[in-house]
């Protein structure tokens, strides 16, 4: 979400970012902060008193203009949220003058850890309950290394996906408790007196519908292994036996979420989720022949599916399925 949009509609915009949207290009999330302060300034002024959120915005210095727009230009000195305005915080909690449920709600806006190449997201687990996740491809080994340290000492689990054989080696030589995840093409790290993978709140089942659809089962069942929950795969159960399904429906029909990938015409997650009443997340694979079209005509069945309320992620995206599996598990009695 981190770009520079030019000209955007002003219905889509908040009152307080319309006009300056009309001004020329934002950089999102840089002059943002000051945006909201000044907002919350406006509000707080017109209600006649303060708001509590104003005191966590007091050290945004003013934004420049600069050749792209309006935009924020942080000197060596500045931090989004200083060290000191930390401390205070905390001793205010400590002292009794701010409840900690309040100090919880001010902690959500702590700062990200500025590496250069990657602005390490060290508080997301806070604000969304899960921590952030290292996308390996693109990345040198020395970059997820790095990443990596920082969300280790955040406390992790640390979940690196889309990596090699090759990066686990350097992460292994570094932390030997690193799992590689062959078939996930995946590398979990733990610290110490974390519990295992695997252990966790039951309730998610990931079926896929050929053998040639593991590795993206795989990456789905694993993340969501990562965020704490216990995983039933069942794998080689597509519709062309589909007597292989039904030996499992007693599984399907007890779970809270079910994750289904399949590639080729796509069909199995429309039959999983007309025998069951929970959630069924469909994931199509690029697996399949010259009009399969890398996946696309997969998608393309699975969002036409006469399965009502079937939800589709992208194709080969096994993580973001396993993701919105364990959210959806989080939220179930």
């Amino acid at each position: 979400m981190i770009g520079a949009y030019q000209n955007p509609p002003t219905h889509a915009c908040p009152p307080w970012r319309a006009k300056r949207a009309q001004e020329g290009p934002i950089t999102i999330a840089t002059s943002c902060a000051q945006e909201l302060k000044c907002y919350l300034h406006k509000r707080a002024k017109s209600r006649g008193k303060l708001d509590p959120c104003d005191s966590m915005f007091a050290e945004f210095p003013p934004p420049q203009r600069g050749s792209g727009g309006l935009c924020y230009n942080p000197q060596p000195e500045d931090i989004l949220l200083k060290t000191s305005t930390l401390r205070r915080l905390l001793e205010d909690i400590r002292d009794g003058k701010v409840e900690v449920q309040e100090g919880v709600r001010r902690m959500r806006a702590l700062p990200f850890e500025d590496l250069g190449f990657a602005k390490v997201d060290s508080h997301r687990e806070l604000r969304v309950g899960y921590p952030e996740v290292i996308y390996g491809e693109g990345k040198t080994h020395e970059q997820v290394l790095a990443i990596a340290e920082r969300l280790l000492d955040a406390g992790g689990p640390v979940l690196i996906t889309r990596t090699t054989a090759a990066c686990h080696e350097k992460l292994a030589a570094r932390w030997p408790q690193a799992e590689y995840h062959e078939s996930a093409h995946a590398v979990v790290l733990r610290a110490e007196g974390e519990p295992a993978t695997g252990t966790g709140k039951p309730g998610i089942t990931v079926v896929c519908a050929g053998t040639s659809d593991i590795p993206v089962a795989d990456e789905a069942a694993l993340t969501a292994e990562v965020l704490g929950n216990q995983v039933v795969r069942i794998h080689d159960v597509g519709v062309a036996g589909i007597h292989r399904l039904l030996d499992h429906l007693e599984v399907l029909q007890s779970s809270r979420v079910l994750v289904v990938v399949a590639g080729m015409e796509g069909a199995l997650p429309s039959v999983v989720a007309g025998l069951t009443s929970a959630p069924v997340i469909a994931v199509p694979t690029s697996v399949g022949y010259g009009t399969g079209l890398g996946g696309l005509t997969t998608l393309a069945g699975m969002l036409n599916s006469c399965a009502s309320g079937l939800m589709v992620v992208n194709i080969d995206n096994g993580f973001g399925a396993g993701f919105a599996a364990a959210t959806i598990n989080r939220q179930s009695s």
